[in-house]
């Protein structure tokens, strides 16, 4: 099994991040399409994940007047429990920091209650209370 996470630097793959994003949070959970695909793709730094060289995951990072924002962590149901959250969200964070406009700034994420764990086990602990955002519940988590 060979899994793998890279930037997108090629209409292609974000093309397919895009239909996995779709898949997920549009058919999967529902969520409004003209929510899903926000003004922010094109300043957004995107992240596909292959298994055995097929794309089944990605998400993506970006600044705000908050600090920088993970967002749109998304697996195909069929790639899930083979660790490739866990990759997007090392290649994410490495990406981060090695990115010198990015040093000093505050990283948060908004994760949906089943991710909590997994966002935790990389030092983000949760702020606030739990709040709804696309009738998801979320929690505001930020890293310590």
């Amino acid at each position: 099994m060979s899994l793998r996470v890279n930037k997108i630097t090629r209409q292609e793959d974000l093309n397919s991040a895009f239909t996995i994003r779709k898949q997920v949070f549009v058919v999967e959970q529902d969520v409004d399409p003209t929510l899903e695909n926000d003004e922010f793709e094109a300043s957004s730094n995107h992240f596909l994940a292959k298994l055995n060289d097929i794309p089944v995951g990605t998400a993506r990072w970006r600044y705000t007047a908050n600090g920088i924002k993970l967002e749109r962590f998304a697996v195909l149901e069929n790639a899930r429990g083979k660790g490739l959250g866990k990759l997007l969200v090392q290649a994410i964070l490495a990406d981060i920091n090695a990115t010198p406009a990015a040093n000093g700034q505050i990283k948060y994420l908004h994760s949906q209650l089943p991710a909590v764990s997994l966002y935790s086990r990389f030092g983000f602990e949760k702020e606030g209370d739990v709040f709804e955002e696309c009738n998801i519940l979320h929690y505001k988590m930020k890293l310590i």
